[in-house]
């Protein structure tokens, strides 16, 4: 499923993501400042989740909250240097927990990934408009 959409677009964008009913574990693909940061803040709002939601550049998850009482990790493996570092933070525990898990940079972690998970694409286009690929 493909989406184009402009920022203004992003939450109607986000609920039809979360309709199609993708698997609790999503991978995101695509170049720094593509908007997968960007995307992932709204995906939660779409969710429920009422705090302020920012990356986890430098602490690697951040947890939420949502209205519904789930939860929602937030991973950013941009900085790890080699697969064990995500497997010292208990990374697995996460993943297989129920939870919702969104990953940036998942190909830092190719042999982590559960076999049950979803794939959004993200591309900026040269008018600044986004294509999103959800598999």
């Amino acid at each position: 499923m493909e989406f184009i959409y402009e920022l203004e677009d992003i939450a109607s964008v986000a609920e039809i993501v979360v309709a199609q009913n993708p698997k609790k574990v999503i991978l995101f693909y695509g170049e720094m400042g593509a908007g997968k940061t960007t995307f992932i803040k709204q995906l939660c709002k779409t969710l429920g989740v009422t705090e302020a939601t920012s990356s986890p550049t430098f602490s690697l998850v951040n947890e939420y909250q949502t209205t519904k009482n789930e939860t929602i990790y937030h991973f950013d493996f941009y900085r790890l240097k080699v697969e064990t570092e995500a497997l010292d933070m208990g990374v697995d525990d996460y993943l297989y927990s129920g939870a919702w898990c969104f990953i940036e940079w998942a190909e830092q972690i190719p042999n982590l990934i559960p076999e049950e998970h979803s794939v959004i694409r993200i591309r900026e286009q040269a008018d600044g408009k986004r294509i999103l690929e959800l598999s």
